[in-house]
């Protein structure tokens, strides 16, 4: 056999195609998705950190500050919402995180709207009751901050 026979002879011969990407994909795709639930969940978990300490400088705020009237005495409730809606912000981001990954090793995956509607109401609360108890210590009577 001749150089040009086998060119010939080689140019003719197809290499054979092995379909071993799609597996590939698909398990880099999988990969790629429990990592992204991973930082979702650490995300919460910031945030259910960031609550509770929130709350508890509330509470250490209002310890230190003298007390003018009793009844109007609510840091420590609202501190406590704060730290509560923490504990619980921890519990549910561990249940859905373990969700979340169970759904994506058998390819159900759908995003949730109840649990961020439901965090986005419980955060605008507290949001209006730091409001409010800013305005209720600024507008009370023995206030510092707004002179009469």
């Amino acid at each position: 056999m001749n150089i040009k026979e086998f060119d010939r002879v080689q140019l003719s011969f197809k290499p054979m195609q092995v379909d071993d990407e799609k597996p590939k994909q698909q398990n880099l795709s999988r990969a790629i998705d429990r990592s992204a639930n991973e930082r979702t969940f650490l995300a919460w978990m910031r945030a259910a950190i960031a609550l509770m300490a929130f709350g508890v400088v509330i509470i250490r705020l209002r310890v230190v500050q003298m007390p003018v009237h009793y009844r109007q005495a609510m840091g420590w409730k609202l501190g406590l919402i704060f730290s509560l809606i923490g504990w619980v912000t921890v519990l549910i981001s561990t249940k859905h995180y373990f969700t979340v990954r169970h759904q994506i090793d058998h390819d159900t995956y759908n995003p949730p709207d109840a649990m961020v509607l439901f965090f986005s109401f419980a955060v605008g609360l507290l949001g209006i009751g730091v409001i409010y108890s800013i305005l209720a210590v600024a507008l009370g009577p023995s206030s510092f901050v707004i002179p009469d």
